[in-house]
């Protein structure tokens, strides 16, 4: 196999598109694979990100757009990578491109095709707070803005019924219920794994009442409560009743002892929320229970000192598995132990759980598929990371952002640049050991 100076990367979120962006910017052609039929990550689902309060939308929207346009990426949405093969300057790969029944080409994204669809259900990328069609695209914003036709919920594709409604509102003929997946093998000369990461599953805490009690919420939930182009356009009521919340509850940590780590990061985005609430509901009351607090750096530090008694009020826990939230009619009754001992109770309207870092649930799958190894926690293993090597157990096989650890965005756009140029580098040194065994030195 010859070698290849192109690369393939596998997740388009902040830490995909930044890393692709680097290579094709020295002239690397880069084959960029998404999951997801959009790209730009779990980023997007933020209104704001700390510690400036920029606007997320603004700030990763120009990135997806120079992906996008770039001629030396080639992006493929709604895709996996089923296999890798070879080593370092001469991978081969192959690429299963799901049919999307939407053309990429042909849809000018006017979302005709959207209310004659007679499914509905629950929206996954809007965590569930509004409904979708089988033909949908995930959020308002999306790019490319170009629906998906979901073949397992769509009558005519799941073979419940005769439907091509979707197809007739269309006027360009975007729609192709015939369409198949593609499988397309590419060469490559290395690997960037950028899959990102989860939050703990908070229905394995029963004591917090998630997914029981209506008005406790994760925090990609509260995030797209706030969000403008979020479920109610950035209207914060609560879930089923729709009545504003006047106390609440955040609580810190929750998963940090079944993790086994702090993921650095969950103190910031509730002390972000804290912002949020502020800024919505300027009267409301609103606590933070927490065990330590964790703002590294001095831009986190002056963040979380700018917060006073009149935008929270801190309330210390020696054990946060100990909390517990309760129904007491409307509301909710929170308790916590004190550090005198004794358990101390407040009464709230709406709780916020700020769920630890994960591994991406299907993050094994792609490590066994990639042959690397992960480490203790689930993430992807490092074999020198004292160093900042991003190199994994397998040569040529390297990783950025969360998929790696628990991390905020600018360390994730720190560490994907850092994965593209040991990648080039890696290519670089391939390529002079095969020129070598050519020449016959």
């Amino acid at each position: 196999m010859s070698q290849n100076g192109s690369v393939l990367i596998i997740g388009a979120g902040i830490a995909g598109m930044k890393a692709a962006l680097m290579l094709a910017g020295a002239s690397r052609k880069v084959h960029l694979v998404e999951r997801l039929p959009i790209i730009g990550g779990k980023v997007i689902k933020n209104e704001e990100s700390f510690p400036n309060m920029e606007c997320s939308t603004c700030m990763v929207a120009p990135v997806q757009q120079a992906v996008l346009q770039n001629p030396d990426i080639e992006t493929y949405t709604y895709s996996t990578v089923d296999r890798i093969d070879g080593g370092p300057g001469c991978f081969s790969a192959v690429i299963r491109k799901k049919a999307r029944y939407i053309s990429l080409v042909d849809c000018i994204g006017c979302g005709m095709c959207f209310d004659p669809c007679p499914v509905s259900l629950a929206n996954e990328w809007e965590e569930g707070l509004m409904p979708r069609k089988a033909v949908y695209v995930p959020c308002s914003g999306s790019l490319p803005n170009v629906p998906v036709i979901d073949a397992s919920s769509c009558l005519h594709l799941s073979g419940k019924q005769e439907c091509s409604l979707c197809a007739e509102s269309c006027a360009f003929e975007a729609v192709n219920l015939d369409d198949s997946d593609q499988v397309i093998e590419i060469e490559v000369g290395s690997v960037i794994i950028a899959t990102g990461a989860d939050t703990f599953d908070l229905s394995a805490l029963p004591n917090l009442g998630y997914g029981i009690l209506p008005s406790v919420y994760s925090p990609f939930e509260f995030e797209r409560l706030f969000a403008s182009n979020g479920p109610t356009q950035g209207e914060i009521t609560l879930r089923g009743s729709g009545t504003v919340p006047r106390r609440i509850a955040i609580v810190h940590c929750i998963g940090r002892t079944e993790a086994g780590y702090c993921s650095s990061v969950c103190c910031m985005y509730s002390f972000k929320f804290v912002r949020f609430l502020r800024h919505k509901l300027p009267e409301a009351e609103v606590f933070n229970i927490h065990l330590d607090v964790c703002t590294p750096g001095k831009s986190y530090q002056s963040f979380f000192t700018s917060l006073d008694d009149r935008d929270t009020t801190m309330l210390f826990t020696p054990s946060i598995d100990d909390v517990r939230v309760t129904e007491n009619g409307p509301s909710l009754t929170l308790s916590y132990p004190a550090p005198d001992g004794n358990t101390r109770e407040i009464e709230v309207d709406m709780v916020i759980l700020a769920a630890a870092m994960v591994p991406d649930r299907g993050l094994g799958e792609i490590a066994q598929m990639a042959g690397i190894q992960l480490d203790r926690h689930g993430f992807v293993m490092t074999v020198d990371r004292e160093s900042g090597s991003l190199q994994t157990s397998r040569d040529g096989i390297f990783v950025a952002g969360t998929a790696e650890g628990p991390k905020d965005i600018q360390n994730t756009v720190i560490q994907a640049e850092s994965a593209a140029g040991q990648a080039l580098e890696a290519m670089s040194a391939a390529a002079a050991v095969n020129k070598e065994r050519a020449s016959g030195s």
